[in-house]
């Protein structure tokens, strides 16, 4: 008798896994306090007779499967981000979120679930040689959980071969596997400019040095790094995300200083560094020009998610043959958002795909208020977790 696919046997425990995933939805959590999240996590691994470490960076749960056989000693490592962002819901589900100001804008509760999905499936049949390590990582909303668990030792107390990540995607169709060999997320940097010039009267400027007028020029003078700097074949983004200067309500008067913040993003770590040496360069050169001065703070965030070609195209192999060709998706254009599943990459070989949910075309974006994640794509994403594991670490005959 032909064994049951992993898609198929996880669609018969799907409702539980909805249930699930609903109460997590309602329940948010923001990074480094998911201990609710972390204790339902490690209840339901330890359920299942899974081995279980807890408060590995600080948050963090770590599973360990063994499999049938393990005559390699390899480990495969599957990852999934557990927090919520302080975003106030407005979606009219009955599960909506009972924090108020806080929700599941980014559907890392259907990534939990999805984990614990391929776990439940994992523990129940162990066909493998070898062992998984389901990881369920805090804080991947600008707090770096991937670091904090990586400083607990993550990968010297459960040494993985490889490991992948997923991110649920509302601009493909719902079931849909992409994913692209380099690539897949931008570095994400953050600056602060604060220039410096002479306040004064707003009916004599010629007696000031306007802070806001040299802002503008610094503005448009930024984006030409990325147009007349960069090579038209990489990709970088410099935008601005705040300016503040002077009081609304004394339209007469110049202020003394503004201050400007934005975010750069870039895919190659020669054009974040040549990206950084322009704008010091501008915002030295463009207010002294006007007799000003400028102090300019750089601040790299996340790193850019660079997919091991290996294991990508070991993925689009274990997806084509489980979904089938028209599924997935090998060439998906990168994003200029960022994920700390970089810095995992960083230290292992591995595979950050997107799982297809829909919803872009209802307006429902990722970190939009009216959020939710689609659970019908919950079988599809544990489905394609286990699947790795499988075929990764296959039995020996």
């Amino acid at each position: 008798m032909k064994a049951r696919s992993p898609l198929d046997a996880i669609r018969l425990f799907h409702e539980e896994l909805t249930a699930i995933r609903r109460d997590l939805h309602a329940n948010p959590e923001l990074g480094f306090e998911e201990v609710r999240t972390s204790g339902i996590v490690a209840g339901a691994l330890e359920a299942l007779g899974i081995e279980v470490h807890r408060q590995v960076g600080k948050t963090g749960v770590v599973g360990v499967i063994r499999g049938k056989q393990n005559t390699t000693g390899r480990m495969v490592g599957l990852r999934a981000d557990m927090d919520a962002l302080p975003i106030n819901e407005e979606g009219d589900a009955s599960y909506c979120s009972k924090q108020n100001g806080l929700m599941h804008a980014c559907g890392h509760d259907g990534h939990t679930t999805v984990l614990l999905g391929a776990a439940k499936y994992l523990a129940q049949t162990r066909n493998f040689d070898g062992t998984a390590v389901v990881i369920f990582q805090p804080a991947e909303e600008g707090l770096g959980g991937a670091t904090a668990m990586l400083k607990d030792g993550l990968f010297e107390r459960f040494p993985c071969d490889e490991i992948y990540a997923m991110h649920n995607w509302p601009a493909l169709p719902a079931g849909v596997i992409g994913i692209n060999p380099g690539p897949m997320m931008a570095a994400s940097d953050r600056f602060e400019i604060v220039i410096k010039g002479r306040g004064g009267h707003g009916a004599h400027p010629y007696l000031a040095i306007d802070p806001i007028v040299i802002a503008a020029q610094l503005i448009t003078a930024l984006q030409t790094v990325v147009s007349r700097n960069v090579h038209p074949a990489d990709s970088a983004v410099i935008s601005f995300g705040a300016i503040q200067a002077g009081n609304p309500a004394a339209s007469s008067v110049i202020p003394s200083e503004v201050r400007l913040v934005g975010t750069v993003r870039t895919f190659k770590e020669d054009v974040q560094k040549l990206v950084e040496q322009r704008m010091r360069d501008l915002i030295k050169s463009v207010p002294e020009g006007y007799g000003a001065t400028a102090e300019f703070t750089y601040k790299r965030g996340y790193p850019a998610t660079i997919n091991s070609a290996k294991q990508t195209s070991f993925l689009i192999d274990v997806a084509t043959d489980l979904f089938g060709a028209d599924k997935v998706i090998g060439n998906l254009t990168p994003s200029m958002g960022s994920e700390d599943f970089a810095y995992m990459l960083q230290v292992k070989p591995g595979a950050y795909f997107r799982l297809g949910q829909g919803g872009a075309e209802e307006g429902k974006f990722l970190h939009n208020p009216r959020f939710d994640f689609n659970d019908a794509v919950i079988p599809t994403g544990s489905a394609m977790f286990a699947a790795l594991v499988e075929r990764a670490l296959p039995l020996s005959e």
